[in-house]
């Protein structure tokens, strides 16, 4: 009889060869596996040095100054309404703050690198609304070149039915590495079979277009880079498993690439990396807290947050109206029955090595229903770092000493885990 590590290797083989039938995105979702150093700005890059907004709830207008002019895209998405355009990668030199004030039918908007070499400006509307005019001026006397967009009022109706298919392209960012990548940085079905080490997934939360929270000069989604690629090294040492990031530079990766990342490369755990923020009129809080996957949320701080972090594909301009759907069959039910288990496992593990060495939240193991989490065949937690919104918290994040002994920490929680799962399947035969 097969123990029940065998099963649960015929189980994931099972519901991978399923829903592959389903999702034939594998070539997008190898180039996810690479690895690259940072995209660095080079003096080629066009500069975008002003950004404004101007008119009223009839008819408003952005304005962006740049160095030289560009060609650029602009689309409508629904669900909530916004207008993106996508433009060559840009050096944003805005002054703090651009964009977080709205005006006329423009509530707000961001902007960011959205893929190596591509840049997004995403505009959050205040109703539907329909582009009348997008252009990009030339330099004239003594103004910069400009791209201008310009907007106007729209009933819901025809707002929807002007969102035609080929104006909603889906983002297929080539995540973390190059266009074409070559050399042994590309990861091939056969390294991968020699390689038996378990496959650790890191996942820093947010990156590019998204700056997830924020405090002063301080964004999660450069604190949680950081972290991760410290995490990475440190596992790396170590020599026992295989590592891979979702991201490694200040790129925009939607949430079901984050997943497809882990699934396609077979991933034995998946831990994204985040930190948390409350509202000013919420009160305080502080300390680490350790997020499993969960249909019904552990408490309402667990549920907004989820709602929160599972709105990213929208903070990027990503359209969500065609998400492709797992297999819904008894193959499926069953692998996430045991991968929560063995989530479940790793969180109770992880959250007994952090507590003597790291503050911990009051309430430090917590469910939601996190997108980033769904893989139904990957054990993955979610692990808050501590608040930007708490100033003890975001000392301890900026700080070198802190993250060296909070990886340690995590690094010897993901080793008590792989031992404790070598030793169940070994007394399982």
């Amino acid at each position: 009889m097969a123990s029940r590590a065998n099963q649960w290797v015929l189980l994931r083989t099972a519901l991978r060869c399923a829903t592959a039938l389903l999702c034939l995105d594998t070539v997008s979702a190898l180039a996810a596996s690479i690895q690259s150093p940072a995209v660095a700005v080079t003096p080629d890059v066009p500069v975008a040095s002003e950004a404004r907004l101007a008119g009223d709830d009839t008819q408003t207008r952005f304005i962006l100054d740049l160095d030289k002019p560009i060609r650029f895209r602009a689309f409508a998405l629904a669900d909530p309404p916004r207008v993106v355009l996508d433009t060559p990668q840009l050096n944003f030199q805005l002054a703090a703050g651009t964009g977080a004030v709205g005006r006329g039918l423009i509530k707000a908007f961001r902007y960011g690198m959205v893929m190596p070499g591509a840049s997004r400006i995403v505009f959050d509307l205040a109703g539907p609304a329909r582009i009348t005019q997008s252009f990009v001026l030339d330099a004239a006397n003594g103004q910069p070149p400009r791209l201008v967009l310009e907007l106007a009022p729209v009933d819901h109706a025809s707002f929807i039915q002007s969102l035609a298919t080929e104006s909603r392209p889906e983002l297929k960012p080539a995540i973390a590495g190059s266009p074409e990548p070559t050399g042994p940085a590309l990861v091939t079905a056969a390294t991968v079979a020699v390689d038996s080490r378990p496959v650790v997934v890191i996942d820093p939360g947010h990156g590019g277009i998204d700056n997830g929270t924020q405090s002063g000069s301080e964004m999660e989604k450069t604190l949680v880079l950081g972290f991760g690629l410290a995490l990475r090294d440190r596992l790396e040492k170590k020599g026992r498993y295989r590592v891979v990031m979702t991201r490694t530079d200040d790129t925009f990766i939607p949430l079901g690439d984050r997943v497809r990342i882990a699934r396609n490369q077979s991933a034995a755990l998946f831990v994204s990396i985040h930190a948390d923020a409350l509202p000013r009129q919420e009160g305080d809080a502080q300390g680490a807290t350790i997020y499993t996957l969960s249909d019904h949320a552990s408490d309402t701080e667990a549920e907004k947050l989820a709602e929160a972090e599972n709105k990213a594909d929208a903070i990027g301009g990503v359209n969500l109206t065609e998400e492709p759907t797992e297999v819904a069959d008894i193959l499926f039910d069953l692998a996430q029955r045991e991968t929560r288990t063995f989530s479940n496992r790793f969180a109770r593990i992880l959250m007994g090595e952090m507590k003597s060495t790291v503050r911990l939240h009051k309430h430090p193991l917590k469910s939601a229903g996190f997108r980033v989490l769904k893989a139904p065949d990957v054990p993955s937690v979610l692990l808050e770092l501590g608040y930007v919104s708490n100033k003890d918290d975001l000392e301890h994040l900026v700080s070198e000493s802190w993250r060296s002994r909070t990886v340690a920490t995590i690094a010897q929680a993901i080793d008590a885990f792989f031992a404790k799962r070598l030793a169940t399947a070994g007394s399982a035969n």
